[in-house]
């Protein structure tokens, strides 16, 4: 086979593979979609539904009309919104430190942070530990455990290390100390890292629900993927009591298809303003060793 012929038999199978996992992913997306806004009269005719049918937004009305899923959607975006912040910090800051080749230390620290990157206390000490901060329940207990990842601090670290060493020290020639240069000049510079890195602590703390299962036993304060949780796979309506269902006809897969889709569409339309950095910042953060 002559090679233009190979690469074009190539590019149409890798094509073709990458067309049908897209289909294979989007399917029960559609499916979902289609469920939640679907009378249930429909739903219980077909078992797939590629579309809406007999569309209602009862199962909207229903899972808007009590506070239970606006206060956990609001508890939610509190963590994914503070909880991002800091990481930011912690992490921009200590991979500046460790970017320092001259840093006392610094290889006793790298194996420190590779150490923790693989191995874990486990699930019993790190109750233990959170219990004696006087953390559970509180929203803090989703936001410190973990504050700084070992794999987002190298990645970062690995980027500014990318960096010219000559833009430090003529901004020190200018007059800048360390938090002017990190804030003017570091920042502005690592957009990209930062995106990716910001990227990955949000959609951690956005769909992260096994910490609200064990450390918030107090259903007025679950964040949204622990309140989802309960309705979906444990079919559980009670910590909606309250909703106005008296004009109402809806069917469990309604509510549950709906409570999907509003868990999942914050974090997707916020993905597309981040993708552009996303490519460029896991590259540039994963040259250097």
């Amino acid at each position: 086979m002559p090679k233009r012929e190979r690469n074009l038999f190539t590019d149409i199978l890798i094509h073709t593979v990458l067309v049908f996992f897209c289909v294979v992913t989007l399917l029960p997306v559609l499916h979902v979609f289609s469920v939640s806004f679907s009378d249930p009269v429909a739903i219980h005719r077909s078992t797939i539904m590629l579309y809406p049918k007999d569309i209602t937004l009862s199962a909207y009305q229903y899972i808007f009309s009590t506070s239970a899923l606006v206060r956990a959607f609001m508890i939610t975006v509190f963590i994914t919104v503070v909880g991002t912040f800091l990481n930011l910090v912690f992490t921009i800051t200590a991979a500046f430190s460790l970017s320092k080749r001259n840093l006392p230390g610094l290889k006793f620290f790298m194996i420190l942070i590779i150490i923790v990157m693989n191995f874990n206390a486990g699930i019993i000490p790190s109750y233990l530990n959170i219990k004696n901060l006087g953390l559970l329940n509180s929203v803090w207990a989703m936001i410190i455990p973990g504050l700084v990842s070992a794999f987002n601090l190298i990645l970062m670290r690995n980027f500014f290390m990318d960096l010219p060493e000559e833009i430090e020290e003529s901004s020190k020639m200018d007059g800048c100390n360390e938090f002017t240069f990190i804030w003017k000049i570091l920042i502005p510079l690592s957009l990209p890292a930062i995106a990716t890195i910001g990227l990955f602590y949000g959609v951690a703390h956005w769909n992260e629900f096994f910490k609200g299962v064990f450390y918030i036993t107090d259903s007025r304060k679950w964040p949204l993927q622990v309140l989802l949780k309960v309705i979906v796979f444990d079919g559980n309506f009670t910590n909606l009591a309250g909703a106005e269902t008296d004009n109402m006809k809806v069917e469990p897969a309604n509510v549950q298809a709906a409570a999907i889709i509003f868990a999942t569409l914050p974090i997707v339309l916020v993905y597309p303003f981040l993708q552009k950095h996303f490519v460029k910042g896991i590259v540039m953060g994963a040259v250097k060793g």
